[in-house]
């Protein structure tokens, strides 16, 4: 299944409607603004409406919808106050989720800030075991999304992610409500490299050995602007960024994947062709999906900057990364910085300013 986060700007059920016209097959939304720390409860009308949508679509399956948090939330913040209103945050977030019938509501775990990195932890674990035991006889599960690493932000290892899960399960008794969304731009960024099948291979290794891929409950499929081990988040259209298509064939054709919704969460527009940005990426998946024998053209919003030395609107016809050339001596230099650990391929560049997190 493959979608895109769309808008729900004039009624939540406008974002169903633009994903039947773009022809995917799930979708992700915001359920609120996502900047405001509070909503008015859903109107009963919009609910209707929304399942209605549903219904016409044909969307019987609660899987194939998608919630995407608020990014204020922050559970593992040592200010009580701002803890508080966090966890009372996701609560609306569940609650919301609950009532449009959304399975899935991915989140990010939070920073420690200027807190021990393991008593940020404990607290993630603290909240969300009170917010499962304070929503018994719900189905929506809690989706602990990787980041890039940003910061004092959790949850770049997948280790890190593993011992959130465990923590919470031993805490409510609750593996049914607890699962993960793993996104390639985020797994990139904090290096796990995805830009060559043997990388991609690493990492979906490591992947299974910590988290277990039968937990992944939502793929974010995004290319990434920086390169893998920045720790900088920086999303790219699918095949035009350092990941590149080898990442995406091995992630869309593994067969643990093939059932969950796969979101996008690409650069909206129109490209000089006037198709959707979201039609064109989606078209690049499904072919890589089906192994297609031609690629249809990547989006290209940079004609005179090919990446990876590939000509503009080009791609390998069989989907997989061309041959490597010769790395300059600086590259070469960075690759001696490589170390393979427990979680597969990690490179390890000079430290870098922290980007702010990406608004979508």
């Amino acid at each position: 299944m493959f979608g895109s986060h769309l808008s729900i700007a004039g009624g939540m059920h406008l974002a169903l409607e633009e994903a039947a016209r773009l022809g995917l097959d799930c979708v992700q939304v915001f359920t609120k603004n996502q900047q405001q720390w509070s909503a008015p409860p859903l109107d009963a009308g919009a609910v209707r409406r929304w399942k209605d949508a549903l219904g016409s679509m044909g969307w019987t399956d609660p899987g194939r919808t998608v919630s995407h948090a608020s990014y204020l939330a922050n559970m593992a913040s040592a200010d009580p106050a701002l803890r508080a209103k966090s966890i009372d945050l996701m609560r609306q977030e569940i609650d919301r989720c609950e009532a449009l019938g959304i399975a899935l509501l991915v989140f990010h775990p939070g920073a420690h800030t200027t807190a021990p990195r393991a008593d940020g932890v404990a607290r993630i674990i603290d909240a969300c075991a009170e917010l499962v035991r304070g929503t018994e006889g719900y189905r929506t599960v809690l989706c602990l999304e990787n980041v890039a690493g940003q910061g004092s932000t959790i949850g770049r290892e997948f280790e890190e992610l593993a011992a959130l899960r465990a923590g919470i399960i031993e805490a409510t008794g609750r593996p049914d409500r607890v699962g993960f969304c793993i996104d390639s731009c985020h797994a990139h960024a904090a290096g796990y490299d995805l830009s060559n099948p043997q990388g991609a291979a690493a990492m979906l290794a490591a992947l299974d050995r910590a988290c277990g891929l039968a937990s992944v409950r939502v793929l974010h499929l995004n290319d990434s602007k920086a390169s893998a081990g920045s720790r900088v988040d920086r999303h790219e259209h699918i095949g035009r960024g350092t990941i590149g298509l080898a990442g995406f064939d091995a992630l869309v054709n593994h067969a643990a994947f093939r059932s969950i919704p796969k979101i996008m969460e690409t650069p909206k527009g129109v490209g000089p062709d006037g198709r959707d940005h979201d039609a064109v990426n989606v078209a690049v998946l499904r072919a890589l999906a089906a192994r297609a024998a031609t690629m249809p053209a990547p989006v290209n919003t940079a004609p005179d900057k090919p990446p990876s030395g590939r000509s503009a609107g080009t791609a390998p016809a069989s989907g997989r990364a061309p041959a490597p050339r010769k790395k300059p001596r600086a590259a070469r230099a960075a690759a001696q910085r490589t170390t393979t650990t427990g979680r597969g391929t990690i490179r390890r560049p000079r430290r870098t300013r922290s980007a702010r997190p990406r608004k979508r």
